[in-house]
């Protein structure tokens, strides 16, 4: 394959190097993060991490496992840059979204450091294309500190639930109020909209559950656009972890299986809007 050796002038080495077969698995996971232009990449010798935030309200992580790639090798314990996500996508699709059947996009990418930028080699039916996007300093991001011990409750259930809610509830409400409990209604999504109040109850043994450990009784309301732009990883998801902590803040871990049957994840972290207290 032409882009499986070194690119040309390369005599200072690359601190990141990684080539896919297909740029589609790449692509696809980053649309799923893309609700703001800028993304910051972290590259460690497990995988890839590519972080966007809004507001400082919401934060979306796609976890790209170094085994997705072809080849993967990082030369310190983390690389990591800023990079325009909406030119990276546009760069990864040059050859459009969608390929003749039997055909695909091989990438290498490679990343030299600080103040360096990121060269992309797109190779797709013996015609290759060069990129080059500049990387920007890294800004401090928000640690949502989601460790294991500071779940409260967790709820993992096949993604068509959450996307029958998604289409069912009224979707001009500012908030979704969301329900975790050990008690009935165990796990109710509401909303408030235009057309009066809304919920959707699952039980603890709905057939759509797979996995139900609440230990005390939250709702919690998050505002509907901070949650839409997880739609998009909702859409790819075959699963979707649900937790919260102490705090209310929401994780929504998405389990995403590529072309090739590989297990991706996309994760939402989102603040509440308000904490409530309410009789059921």
């Amino acid at each position: 394959m032409p882009l499986s050796a070194q690119p040309p002038g390369s005599a200072e080495p690359y601190l990141l190097t990684a080539s896919l077969d297909n740029a589609r698995h790449l692509s696809s996971l980053l649309r799923a993060v893309h609700f703001q232009d800028h993304a910051t990449c972290f590259a460690t010798v497990n995988g890839l991490r590519v972080t966007v935030e809004d507001a400082k309200c919401v934060q979306a992580n796609a976890f790209i496992q170094a085994e997705i790639f072809q080849e993967f090798a990082v030369q310190e314990q983390t690389v990591t840059f800023r990079i325009n996500l909406s030119v990276l996508l546009d760069c990864l699709t040059i050859f459009g979204t969608s390929s003749l059947p039997g055909t695909s996009t091989a990438l290498r990418m490679c990343y030299r450091g600080y103040g360096y930028p990121l060269m992309l080699f797109l190779e797709e039916g013996g015609v290759v294309t060069v990129c080059k996007i500049n990387t920007q300093e890294p800004e401090d991001l928000l640690d949502f500190d989601f460790c294991s011990t500071k779940v409260v409750n967790k709820i993992i259930l096949q993604s068509e639930g959450l996307r029958k809610a998604f289409a069912e509830l009224d979707m001009t409400s500012e908030v979704m109020q969301i329900t975790m409990s050990p008690d009935k209604p165990y796990f109710r999504l509401s909303t408030f909209g235009n057309a009066g109040s809304a919920h959707l109850d699952y039980s603890k043994d709905s057939d759509l559950i797979e996995a139900f450990h609440c230990n005390q009784t939250q709702t919690n309301r998050y505002k509907i656009s901070l949650l839409k732009p997880s739609t998009k990883a909702l859409a790819l998801s075959c699963k979707v972890s649900i937790r919260t902590d102490a705090q209310g803040f929401l994780s929504l871990q998405y389990m995403i299986r590529n072309e090739d049957g590989q297990i991706c994840f996309v994760e939402y972290y989102c603040c509440p809007d308000e904490n409530i207290t309410e009789e059921m």
